[in-house]
């Protein structure tokens, strides 16, 4: 693929306090990480020796993939309705349903690149937006 043929329709990044999600889970438990997570990020997070910073990563990956949507949850998305998956390589990326799915549709969005991060008190995520 050459860099001309390349048709973004959005970006996204987002920065999120590991100690935010660590509240969050504290206060509320099991009810946030089901309201936030899907089953499959959950599981990837519950295997880890301190899940908080893989929450907070996919927690900054699913704003950061609602700012390249050009959407808030307002729009009709759920939390849910964006999950961050890994490849056989360990290579992040996204599925959507529900409504981030349709908006995605709407605005002619094929693809969603994603990158995670996390380092100290940090998690961060930049999402790119591709069409056809």
């Amino acid at each position: 693929m050459h860099m001309d043929t390349i048709d973004v329709r959005g970006i996204g990044t987002d920065l999120v306090a590991i100690g935010r999600v660590k509240k969050a889970v504290a206060r509320f438990g099991e009810r946030f990480i089901n309201r936030v997570f899907t089953p499959g990020e959950r599981a990837c997070c519950a295997v880890r020796r301190d899940p908080h910073p893989c929450y907070a990563a996919r927690f900054a990956a699913k704003e950061a993939v609602l700012k390249s949507l050009g959407t808030g949850l307002s729009a009709g998305s759920r939390w849910r309705d964006i999950e961050v998956v890994r490849d056989g390589r360990g290579v992040p990326g996204v599925v959507l349903h529900g409504g981030a799915a349709a908006i995605a549709r709407e605005k002619g969005i094929r693809r969603i690149l994603l990158t995670l991060s996390h380092d100290g008190d940090y998690a961060v995520a930049f999402a790119m937006a591709l069409g056809d």
